[in-house]
């Protein structure tokens, strides 16, 4: 049995395809072996995998139809390979040749660590490196945290951290302990776009975190990605807010700071509502209240205390415009009347 598995789901990254699989057979720790799971590609996907598909530790699984899910496929992964540790290496990343090099001595000389992460580097669809760490994402929750190598308690690490965003955005950047993975039981399909994010706090809650603060994974974004698609339509702010929910079901978080989430994520939904490029409709708005309504007291308040602010901040006269004067003023009268 290899000490690690690693997995490539993938779906239409033909383009990328090659690049990723020659990254991982070129890692200076070769104690592994490599599963492609396609899903259902309609480009030339599985061509370009048959290059490599002659060696030995090499195996590939297909799907007939596509899964619709991600993590459906990761845990279909899990379900497929043996290792301790396995790695999710998105077929459109690139890792550096030290990524498992790095990483297994670190949850090796740390039992109790069930998630092992670099930093990484953002790449556009040509290689070019645009944002030479992700420490921007996380520096408004610390602004020296992630500068240094840390191994860390993962309940501290939910309160403290996840519990505002997913600090951990690549999948490509971790090494998951299986048997950590295993006892949660897996990745969570219901969610598409957030289900890592679910993944990294079922699994922090009953492990520790280590993180190498060398950029060993690149993270590429691009138009055709999940997150890009998926932007614009209010899936990620919804399913944030089920996270959200959920940490605070299962640990201790202080009122203030779940009022605070709830307004972030409320902020999130004006604003996207606004934005020109956005696909919500009457219809999400309904559902994103009732979801809403069952996570953040007096909602009514919360929404209509930031919409004022978004009004009050916009630049743009047309924006403002939008909204007719008689009902601005109705709406300060509803936030100035008693609770």
């Amino acid at each position: 049995m290899p000490k690690v598995s690693v997995i490539i789901p993938n779906y239409n990254h033909a383009r990328y395809l090659r690049q990723r699989i020659q990254s991982v057979l070129d890692q200076t720790f070769q104690d592994f072996d490599l599963t492609y799971l396609d899903d259902a590609s309609s480009d030339d996907s599985n061509a370009v995998f048959a290059e490599f598909d002659p060696q030995p530790r090499i195996k590939a699984i297909y799907n007939d139809l596509n899964s619709g899910s991600p993590f459906k496929q990761w845990n279909k992964g899990f379900r497929a390979t043996e290792g301790e540790y396995v790695w999710i290496a998105e077929s459109d990343d690139v890792a550096d040749p030290n990524f498992l090099a790095t990483l297994v001595p670190m949850l090796d000389d740390n039992p109790n660590v069930g998630i092992a992460y670099s930093q990484s580097c953002r790449i556009d669809r040509n290689n070019v490196i645009f944002e030479p760490t992700l420490r921007q994402w996380v520096e408004d929750l610390d602004p020296d945290r992630w500068e240094h190598n840390f191994v860390a308690n993962g309940i501290i690490e939910c309160q403290k951290y996840l519990v505002f965003k997913n600090t951990i955005p690549n999948a490509s950047a971790v090494l998951i302990r299986r048997s950590i993975y295993e006892a949660i039981g897996g990745a969570e399909e219901s969610l598409f776009l957030t289900g890592d994010w679910m993944t990294w706090i079922k699994m922090l809650l009953r492990s520790d975190i280590a993180f190498c603060a060398q950029p060993l994974n690149s993270f590429r974004t691009h138009k055709s990605s999940v997150r890009s698609k998926t932007a614009l339509n209010g899936t990620a702010i919804c399913e944030n807010i089920s996270i959200q929910k959920s940490i605070e079901n299962s640990i201790s978080i202080p009122p203030a700071t779940s009022l605070k989430i709830a307004e972030e994520s409320i902020c999130g939904w004006i604003n996207l509502t606004f934005d020109r490029e956005s696909t919500i409709d009457l219809q999400d708005c309904i559902k994103f209240y009732q979801l809403a309504k069952t996570t953040v007291p007096r909602i009514e308040i919360v929404i209509v205390n930031q919409l004022l602010y978004y009004l009050k901040n916009q630049s743009s006269r047309k924006v403002r415009s939008w909204i007719p004067r008689s009902i601005k003023t109705a709406l300060k009268k509803i936030n100035s009347s008693p609770a």
